[in-house]
């Protein structure tokens, strides 16, 4: 692990750290992403980012809030950043190339987030990704990162088994925006547990995937 210093960060006032929220850069280089961590001037930072390589920079420590999720909510939750974990996966994102993400950076990926999980009360259903907290505005990590490969680590939720069906207003209690836009959220959450079909329509797949979660995460 490579120390690189974000001075964007602050006290998290107490609150519990009990999420972790994965991103990716969305920049052209994985040398100008971490350039934009570390400005002062940007406003912006991670507690850690993975390059492509497998190698993990540190930013921030654990104990202090970086800003990386902005405006966001989870689970009634508006001040993301307070209660959780940020990573950057170094991926030139939707504007500069979408990628998948090379199996040695979800190794390493994997490798930091057990430890994460280990020192705080992170459950599996609350490692997200930008686009769930912020549905209305973000895409990443996008349809093309390994949820399920996570989850078998031990890492997140994917959902198991049948469970009967759930409407759309079961995403609020899975832990959605209630206030965000309908379409945007179901998106979202194709995005992360159906990346087959991302057409913001909630139908019988969507409706039976959310079943099985909240039935796992009992909710």
């Amino acid at each position: 692990m490579i120390e690189r210093p974000s001075p964007n960060h602050d006290d998290r006032g107490g609150a519990p750290i009990d999420m972790l929220v994965l991103h990716y850069t969305g920049m052209t280089s994985g040398a100008a992403a971490l350039e934009r961590l570390c400005d002062v001037e940007a406003k912006v930072s991670a507690h850690y980012t993975i390059d492509e390589d497998g190698t993990v920079y540190r930013h921030v420590p654990e104990d202090r809030r970086a800003w990386h999720a902005g405006v966001s909510h989870w689970a009634g939750i508006s001040n993301v950043n307070a209660r959780s974990i940020g990573i950057e996966l170094v991926n030139p994102g939707h504007e500069y190339g979408y990628r998948a993400f090379p199996d040695v950076q979800v190794a390493s990926l994997i490798r930091l987030s057990q430890g994460i999980v280990m020192r705080h009360p992170i459950a599996t259903s609350q490692v997200l990704a930008h686009s769930d907290v912020a549905p209305a505005r973000k895409e990443d990590p996008g349809e093309l990162f390994p949820w399920e490969k996570l989850a078998a680590a031990g890492i997140g939720l994917w959902p198991q088994g049948s469970a009967g069906e759930v409407g759309p207003e079961g995403l609020v209690r899975y832990g959605y925006d209630p206030d965000a836009p309908q379409d945007k959220v179901i998106t979202a959450f194709q995005r992360h547990f159906r990346p087959t079909r991302l057409d913001g329509k909630w139908d019988a797949e969507c409706a039976a995937l959310l079943a099985s979660l909240i039935r796992q995460a009992g909710v």
